[in-house]
């Protein structure tokens, strides 16, 4: 018997490789067949996009949610727990929660993950490299994940002043290295990705 989609479920990360602040990863789900570039004209690949029309569109994915047509959720792991449990497990604890938040059940959903991402294996699904640029739903959770951790990076930069999260969202830029120098690790690095700094 071959199982019938009645969902799409997309899912992507933000935030793998900074030295300091969460991991988040994005999960939205629609009816299959949804029109997300009707409904996102401007969706693309989140690296793509300006930052004005990031928010433009989780904005419309929120009010979308609220509407009743798709759902999404965005489940971040802090910088505490990547240092216990690696980033590749807390990154893979994130998709598992958000995947079954959705959709407890898995018959009748089919998962597209991006890169190296999977979901958990009852569920029917096809891993994309590069699917943030190719596979809408895909596009949507990135969006999703990169807006939230950006707004969080943007809410820690006040309580932690002078690192600059404002502006590189805990990259490992230049500025931020010299910060870094200056003011030493703050509670929300990365230790595990901070070694040259210790």
């Amino acid at each position: 018997m071959t199982n019938i989609s009645l969902f799409t479920i997309g899912v992507d990360e933000a935030g793998r490789g900074p030295l300091a602040g969460p991991v988040a990863v994005g999960v939205v789900m629609a009816p299959e067949g949804y029109d997300f570039l009707g409904v996102f004209p401007y969706l693309n690949d989140s690296k793509k996009l300006s930052e004005k029309k990031r928010e433009a569109i989780f904005e419309e994915l929120v009010r979308r949610q609220k509407a009743g047509e798709l759902s999404f959720c965005v489940k971040s792991v802090s910088a505490q727990a990547i240092d216990r449990s690696g980033i590749v497990r807390a990154v893979i604890a994130s998709v598992h929660a958000g995947v079954r938040q959705l959709a407890p059940e898995h018959v009748g959903v089919k998962v597209y993950l991006d890169g190296l991402l999977h979901a958990p294996e009852e569920y029917e699904q096809e891993t994309v490299v590069g699917g943030d640029a190719r596979v809408p739903a895909i596009m949507l959770a990135s969006i999703a994940a990169k807006v939230s951790r950006d707004r969080v990076m943007v809410t820690l930069a006040d309580e932690y002043p002078g690192y600059g999260f404002e502006k590189h969202k805990g990259y490992g830029t230049k500025a931020h290295s010299e910060a870094i120098q200056k003011l030493g690790l703050s509670a929300i690095h990365r230790r595990s990705f901070c070694k040259n700094f210790m």
